[in-house]
């Protein structure tokens, strides 16, 4: 198959390629082979690339850990997927190929309404915000939240999901007014936008002491796009 490699193991960009990688069996339990559509660049794809970033004992040292695609072979003791079904999911890593293997666990079906390549997105970006607001912050409507590192990839997300959701206040950080300029500019754009380097924000806003503070700093991108996206087809 194949496949996004890194000359050399790691280091800059220029040393991405594409060339022949075996392609993957889904041979234990719950595993599934995925034709991939469309994958999702993460920050964590260019620290692993930079070789910053070990890759789990036993993952795929391709890059790439968010797709979409086509189930194209079952492996033992699955049941939720057959054959042909479209589908988005997580991985460890491989997603940077024409073909990964995932748990079916880790798998969810595309919805028909979003491409494959907004269906990629969701998964790393949208999932964790989704986590980390309800499941882990407890946020609920009318309520009030400060996102940290609004622009990134996370941020992005957050903020319009938090807008969406009825959030009362949705106040968030970056550290540029280019960054503060295209939060503003989303559909679900933030209410309050503060410039963490050169505002003191919590003395202009004393509503921050009221608010849910959600600090979404591990997955920082220093770019204004929540993710890019290379297509096979």
């Amino acid at each position: 198959m194949r496949a996004v490699l890194i000359k050399d193991g790691k280091g800059p960009i220029e040393n991405l390629y594409i060339g022949d990688a075996e392609t993957p069996k889904p041979t234990n339990a719950g595993e599934i082979l995925v034709k991939v559509k469309t994958f999702g660049l993460n920050r964590m794809d260019i620290l692993q690339r930079e070789g910053m970033y070990p890759v789990p004992a036993g993952a795929s040292t391709i890059l790439g850990v968010e797709f979409s695609g086509v189930v194209a072979e079952l492996g033992p003791e699955t049941s939720q997927f057959k054959v042909g079904d479209e589908v988005l999911g997580l991985a460890y890593g491989g997603a940077y190929a024409e073909y990964i293997v995932a748990y079916e666990n880790m798998l969810a079906p595309k919805p028909d309404h979003l491409t494959w390549a907004e269906a990629a997105g969701i998964p790393e970006n949208w999932l964790t915000s989704y986590q980390a607001l309800f499941m882990v912050g407890e946020v609920k409507k009318g309520e009030k939240v400060l996102l940290h590192v609004g622009a990134s990839g996370i941020g992005v997300s957050a903020n319009q999901m938090a807008k969406f959701f009825g959030m009362e206040q949705v106040i968030t950080t970056a550290g540029s007014p280019e960054k503060l300029s295209f939060l503003k500019s989303m559909p679900y754009h933030p209410t309050d936008t503060i410039n963490y380097k050169t505002e003191d924000f919590l003395g202009e806003y004393g509503s921050l002491r009221e608010a849910k503070e959600l600090t979404l700093s591990l997955m920082r991108s220093a770019r204004l796009v929540s993710s890019c996206f290379v297509n096979f087809h």
